[in-house]
């Protein structure tokens, strides 16, 4: 596997896991009582009676000048956990909570992660379709526990993926359609345990490229239109720029997602924010922090390494620091590859400290300015020609526009546009810096 895959699989990770158990990662949580909530495939006819999702994900997607592709079906096998209490004699009695000298365990659902991989499926330019098996066995398996055991149990779930290709406007446009074939389900809890969880595909090109269908090129915008989608979200995977490989996913997601590099551990609490929910697992009691652990195996990952989580792995997950003794830098430049809605974009700028230089003087927050108007965007613009201003942000917009937010010191409202956040905004070539110190760099006022 390449460092792409891996970045990609990354990804996957956690949309397989997206909701799998929220916080407090307790079986008595009201909010753990309706679970599997993205990418359920269910056997035919589950949604019709109310017990289950649709049985069918699907997807079509365009490739450029690719020989084949492989495809990657990924998904959850529900496991049933029941704890049983050793009655003596070789019996057994199960029980909502096993409870032992060195733990407790309670009747829980788990998941057990499948995956597939086919291919490659080779393309020759005419139009073809190809019909693959794919199944998870049932499976029981026994642990033996003090004071008792506890059995698992997996029911079997079959499947078909199929695959279709055929040509548009110089491209191939790949249908790939992941069905439950499975006999109808007889009431809810028999629908989800023969149900596919989290159902996403990963899609390689060998040879070629995908076409982004979020910003497809103009040449491709109508194939593009003709692609339709079910219950899934096609996206480009891996580093930005790379175009190899594509991730159909159960929820919306944008091209080339990642995970933040500052979050250490999986909280599966969809859409988590590390820093909250991490400070929540540690304000958990003794007695709380025991019911997770006996919930889920991978609750009790969580709370054992939040509570080792060490200060600097702590601090990480509050964000990026700047020294308030340093003085700030320059608008930064956004990443090459990230576009100015990816939530990175907005990150890599704070206009409360970031600066821009007018003449060679570093312009920020604090500094005062002389007003010259110049684009009279606003006919109020005139009376503020010549009006000495400090400056309380820097901004730039999505077209790479600089704008310097300021407050005019003679304004006898000063302090209530201060207050409000209601500034007036020039651009650099508009403001004279009054300081006479100077950093390097091009002059971009004009008298």
């Amino acid at each position: 596997m390449t460092a792409n895959w891996d970045r990609a699989r990354a990804v996957a990770d956690a949309v397989l896991y997206e909701g799998y158990l929220l916080y407090p990662y307790r079986a008595s949580s009201c909010r753990n009582q309706s679970r599997w909530q993205w990418g359920v495939v269910s056997p035919a006819g589950a949604a019709a009676a109310g017990i289950g999702e649709d049985d069918t994900i699907a997807a079509q997607f365009l490739v450029d000048g690719a020989r084949a592709i492989t495809l990657t079906v990924r998904f959850l096998q529900l496991q049933h956990r029941r704890a049983e209490r050793d009655a003596g004699g070789g019996r057994y009695e199960p029980v909502d909570e096993l409870i032992t000298p060195t733990g407790s365990w309670l009747t829980w659902d788990e998941a057990v992660e499948i995956e597939e991989s086919f291919g490659p499926v080779a393309f020759d330019g005419a139009a073809e379709a190809w019909t693959l098996s794919l199944s998870a066995p049932a499976a029981t398996v026994i642990e033996p526990v003090e004071g008792g055991r506890l059995v698992r149990q997996r029911q079997e779930v079959n499947a078909t993926l199929t695959v279709r290709v055929e040509s548009d406007a110089g491209l191939d446009r790949v249908s790939v359609c992941v069905t439950n074939t499975g006999a109808a389900a007889v009431d809810k809890g028999d629908a989800i345990a023969r149900s596919l969880i989290g159902t996403h595909v990963i899609a390689e090109a060998i040879g070629g490229e995908f076409v982004s269908l979020l910003e497809p090129p103009p040449s491709a915008s109508d194939a593009v239109s003709r692609c339709s989608r079910h219950r899934c979200f096609p996206v480009l995977a891996g580093a930005p720029g790379s175009t190899d490989l594509l991730l159909i996913s159960p929820i919306i997601l944008y091209d080339h997602p990642e995970v933040a590099e500052q979050s250490e551990t999986a909280l599966y609490d969809c859409t988590e924010i590390d820093e909250i929910l991490t400070l929540r697992v540690l304000t958990m009691t003794d007695d709380e922090k025991a019911q997770a652990r006996a919930t889920d195996p991978l609750a009790a990952q969580i709370i054992d390494r939040c509570e080792s989580m060490s200060p600097e792995a702590m601090t990480r997950l509050h964000g990026a620091l700047r020294d308030p003794r340093e003085p700030a830098g320059l608008i930064p430049e956004i990443p090459d590859g990230v576009d100015w809605w990816d939530p990175l974009a907005d990150n890599a700028v704070q206009p409360d400290i970031d600066a821009v230089l007018v003449n060679g003087v570093r312009v920020a927050r604090g500094s005062r300015v002389r007003l010259h108007p110049a684009r009279r965007a606003d006919a109020q613009d005139l009376f503020f020609a010549e009006k000495t201003a400090r400056v309380t942000s820097i901004h730039e917009d999505v077209d790479g526009n600089q704008h310097v937010g300021v407050v005019v010191e003679d304004d006898p409202a000063a302090d209530l546009h201060e207050w409000y956040g209601r500034y007036l905004y020039f651009s650099p070539d508009e403001v004279e810096p009054l300081e006479t110190s100077t950093t390097e760099g091009s002059s971009t006022w004009r008298s």
